[in-house]
Parts: structure tokens; C-alpha cells; sequence
């Protein structure tokens, strides 16, 4: 996961962990082995305690196994240690998020988001986070029903599927039915999550000031930082179901393909959330669109535009895409997929000079214009000579030759995403500089992307020209809108619409022609 020259076990680095705290993480190895309900655990030490123990088994695993061999990082034998060790470093940290719980699997779920910034191993093994995480008993499940909604469960709903629909890091949701016999997803937070979170939040911060210091170029304090701001908002689910009204109101009366459940704010609190059921297959799951004559072009087609809206128009973009969040059905009366978006309580909103500046950014990618991604990306936080190009990459998760080439004209290959991944050990010091520097909004759209990119790869529908031809509009509308804001004359405003018009335009002729060229080849005409 790291560079060699970071993980090398040397005396030096072995008298560094001694003075920065290994007494303590051993202290805390000891404790981890104590029982759950022991008295400690209220202050997280057991969680620590498993942490510490874990972050030094993974150090273990790669020092023995990887860099004590000294493998030049050019070989086949590096790149054949480098996935053993990935992989039981990932195992270990799946072990860990499974104990822990609560914050601990949003952190599993957030690493399996960071497709192309982190190994394939980990983003492979920590994806499981997303829809089978450890569930909790009904007893406690009736617990923060009686301490929220004031009232005996049996009094508000007559049934409460014991068997949970989704299991999440945070809370857990229930098939109910409410007194007048209408059905409902019932979401309970997970009773101890509220009691852990700021301890954990704190160890985590411990932990990884300890491997910074140890390892300089670990460069991960943005991560808990972002964690300690968001961490708060989703264990609210009042603001969940304030981003979902939120939401809808901005976009589902322009995409009538676009559901957004209703919530029952007479049964939600900030522990409790009540909102429509609804059913529907996940957006990953190919074998329900081919049984439901569902054309997965058309599902990519909408997820593009539903993001590109989000991030280039609106500036709310919802911030967990995983499967478990998007699920897909027929609708009649819109002749076609609609996609039902789930999960509000995570959104990043982004700022206009932010949304343009990051339109820029990606027409300079699709125009292959690398002045205009040194700009750009300069703007954006990202300093340094050369490293706009990696930022770019990071981006749009994809090689700089792809770039260079025309994204739209160079499909991603299997040997392409593996010789990326391959590239991570050599990279990883500069990516996370650029994450400490980079204009804090994007962490969450890094996030998003990761996971919008691997979506697409499972529907197999990556680099659609219909999907360029979307964000290409909604980037000139995000540059030309900000203009119009700023425009302080009716006649200024009437040129800056004008062009945006004819932009825009062009764009669809281009993309039209471009669809009808395609068409004729392939007839051979």
C-alpha cells in the first residue's frame, strides 16, 4: 500500500515507534483481548487496543513478507508480494471494522469508495462493508424506539420485520407496517454508535498521528479530519431527511426518472428515520435488469446525468453512491428505468466558484488541453510542478495516456486499470500530498467518483459518448451560469446566454454527428 522507503522496519524506525507510543500500543494489544462488556470498553480501549494491534500486524505482514526482501519494485516478485501483502492487510482491516463496528466500518466503507487511489486489494475486500455489515439485535433495535419516539413499539407499527432489508455502518433498516396497514423502511440508528463515535474518532486520530510521525510521507490527516465533520451529520437523521426533501425539490421535478422515498416526520428523530419502501433491484445487478428488460446503458446513461447535475449544477451531490444506496425498477408511467437514490445523509455542497472551477477543469481534460489542467488544477489547491497531470488522473481514475489520447476516443482496459494499480506504490507519496493541499470540497467528490467509476465498470458501459455529451453540458452551464450571476448589465447578460446557447448547441451537433459517424461505420457504409 505504501512506498518501501515508508515501511522499511529499520533501527531507526524501531527506536521512533518505541518514543512515539509503542508502550501504549502494546498496552492497548493486551486490552483488546479483554471482554466486550468489560468496564474499559466504555472508554474505547478495547477498540483501541484491537486498532494499535491490527496497525502493527499489517506493518508485520509488510515488512516481513515485502520490504525485509529487498525486491527491486520493478520485478514480478515485488508486484506478486505487493498483492499478498495487500490482501491480508486488507483482510486484517476487514477483521478489525467487523469487531469495532460504528465509525470503524465507515472508515472500511469510505477505503472501498477510493477506487484507483488505493490498492485494488483493499477497495476489493472492504467493499463487502457496503451492504453486509454486522447487524444489531431487535432488543436494542425497540430500545431506541421506546428512548426516541417516546412511545412502545407495538403502539406505532404492527409488524417490524425482525430480518433487516440493509445493514450500514451507522444503522440498520426494517420491512414495517404501520397501524393503518402501509408499509415502511424503518431506519434505527445502531444503539452504541453515539456512545463510541467520539472515542473512536479520537484513537483514530492517535493512531495515524503516530504513523505520520513515524512515516512522514503518510500524509493521511485530511482523512480523520473530514471523518470528525461528517461523522456528526450522518448520525443526524433529521438532516438525512432534510437532504432528501432537499434533493428531490431540486431535481426530481426535471428527472421524472429520479425517485426519492417520503419521509414520515411524525416517526423520525435523530436516532429513527421513517420513509416509504420501496423495491427495486440494486443498480449493480445485472442479471435483475436482464430479467426486468432493463438496458444497463440506459441506467448508466441516468446515473451520469443525475451526477453530473448534482456536482456541475446544483452543488449538492449525494456522497455514497455504493449499490446498497441505488436501486433500479420499471416505471410505466415514465416508460422506462427509474432509478430510487437512498441513504441522504451524507452530501458535500459545494461552492459556485469551486462548481466552475472544477467544470473547467474536466473541459480541459476532454479537450486534452494540458495548460488549461495546470490552470485549473492550480486553482483548485494543487501545487507543484507536473502534478496537475496526476491530479487529473485521480479525477477521472484513469491513465495519463488515456488522457492525452481523448478519454472519449481510448477505452478503459483491463491492462490499463492494472497497470494504474501497479503505478500506486511509486505514486501514493505525491497522491496524498495533493489530497493534504487540495481544495477540501473534493474529498467527498473523490469519493463519489470512486464510486460512480466502479458502477460503471460493472454495468460495462465506461466511456459512453452519451455520458461525455451530458457532462460537456453541464459544464458549460456551470462556467456560463456563474457568468450570468456576475454579469451586471441586461446586455452582458443577453452575450453570456448567447454563448452559452451556441456552446451548447455545438455540443449536441458534435455529439450527434460523432453518434451517426459511429452508425454508418459500423454498417459499413
Amino acid at each position: 500500500m505504501f512506498p518501501r522507503r515508508l515501511l522499511s522496519c529499520s533501527k531507526n524506525v524501531l527506536s521512533l515507534l518505541t518514543y512515539s507510543g509503542i508502550s501504549g500500543i502494546l498496552a492497548g494489544s493486551v486490552v483488546s483481548f479483554l471482554p466486550e462488556n468489560n468496564k474499559l470498553d466504555s472508554y474505547g480501549m478495547i477498540r483501541l487496543g484491537r486498532a494499535a494491534y491490527t496497525v502493527l500486524k499489517i506493518t508485520y505482514i509488510y515488512n516481513q513478507n515485502l520490504y525485509a526482501k529487498h525486491y527491486d519494485c520493478n520485478t514480478d516478485d515485488y508486484r506478486k508480494w505487493s498483492s499478498f501483502c495487500h490482501k491480508k492487510g486488507a483482510e486484517e482491516l476487514l477483521k478489525l471494522c467487523c469487531l469495532n463496528k460504528g465509525v470503524y466500518i465507515k472508515v472500511g466503507q469510505h477505503l472501498a469508495a477510493l477506487d484507483y487511489l488505493i490498492p485494488t486489494e483493499y477497495v476489493e475486500t472492504m467493499k463487502v462493508l457496503h451492504s453486509n455489515g454486522p447487524s444489531t439485535n431487535m432488543d436494542d433495535v425497540y430500545k431506541v424506539i421506546k428512548e426516541d419516539l417516546k412511545q412502545d413499539p407495538k403502539d406505532v407499527f404492527t409488524f417490524i420485520d425482525p430480518q433487516p432489508i440493509g445493514v450500514a455502518s451507522l444503522a440498520q433498516v426494517h420491512k414495517a407496517t404501520l397501524k393503518d396497514g402501509s408499509t415502511v423502511a424503518l431506519k434505527v440508528q445502531h444503539s452504541y454508535v453515539k456512545g463510541h463515535t467520539m472515542v473512536d474518532m479520537k484513537s483514530m486520530e492517535y493512531l495515524v498521528n503516530i504513523v505520520g510521525f513515524i512515516f512522514p510521507d503518510f500524509k493521511f490527516h485530511w482523512f480523520v479530519d473530514e471523518m470528525k465533520t461528517n461523522i456528526p451529520l450522518e448520525l443526524d437523521f433529521i438532516n438525512e431527511g432534510k437532504n432528501s426533501e432537499k434533493i428531490f425539490k431540486l431535481m426530481c421535478k426535471s428527472s421524472p426518472w429520479l425517485f426519492i422515498p417520503k419521509v414520515n416526520w411524525n416517526l423520525t428523530s435523530s436516532r429513527i428515520l421513517t420513509m416509504d419502501y420501496v423495491e427495486g433491484g440494486h443498480i449493480n445487478d445485472l442479471k435483475y435488469m436482464e430479467t426486468h428488460g432493463i438496458d444497463p446503458a440506459d441506467v448508466s446513461d441516468k446515473l451520469s446525468q443525475l451526477y453530473s447535475e448534482m456536482i456541475f449544477i446544483h452543488g449538492f451531490v449525494h456522497s455514497d453512491p455504493h449499490p446498497g444506496n441505488i436501486l433500479i425498477r420499471n416505471n410505466s408511467k415514465i416508460n422506462g428505468c427509474e432509478l430510487i437514490l437512498l441513504d441522504h445523509g451524507l452530501y458535500a455542497t459545494l461552492k459556485k466558484d469551486f462548481m466552475a472551477e472544477y467544470a473547467k477543469l474536466w473541459l480541459s481534460i476532454l479537450d486534452k488541453d494540458k495548460i488549461g489542467m495546470e490552470i485549473h488544477s492550480k486553482n483548485l489547491g494543487v501545487n507543484g510542478d507536473g502534478m496537475y497531470g496526476l491530479f487529473a488522473c485521480m479525477v477521472t481514475g484513469r491513465s495519463w495516456s488515456s488522457i492525452i489520447g481523448g478519454l472519449e476516443n481510448v477505452e478503459p482496459t483491463k491492462e490499463e486499470t492494472e497497470r494504474v494499480q501497479s503505478r500506486l506504490p511509486e505514486v501514493f507519496p505525491h497522491m496524498a500530498k495533493i489530497l493534504q493541499s487540495v481544495n477540501r470540497q473534493m474529498y467527498l467528490i473523490f469519493k463519489a467518483n470512486g464510486l460512480v467509476h466502479g458502477l460503471e465498470h460493472t454495468l460495462r458501459t465506461k466511456s459512453r459518448k452519451c455520458t461525455f455529451k451530458t457532462m460537456c453540458r453541464c459544464c458549460v452551464r456551470s462556467v456560463y451560469g456563474k457568468k450570468l450571476d456576475e454579469s451586471t448589465s441586461k446586455i452582458e447578460k443577453i452575450k453570456v446566454a448567447v454563448i452559452q446557447y451556441w456552446l451548447l448547441l455545438k455540443i449536441t451537433v458534435y455529439y450527434t454527428m460523432s453518434s451517426v459517424q459511429d452508425l454508418l461505420k459500423m454498417l459499413g457504409v
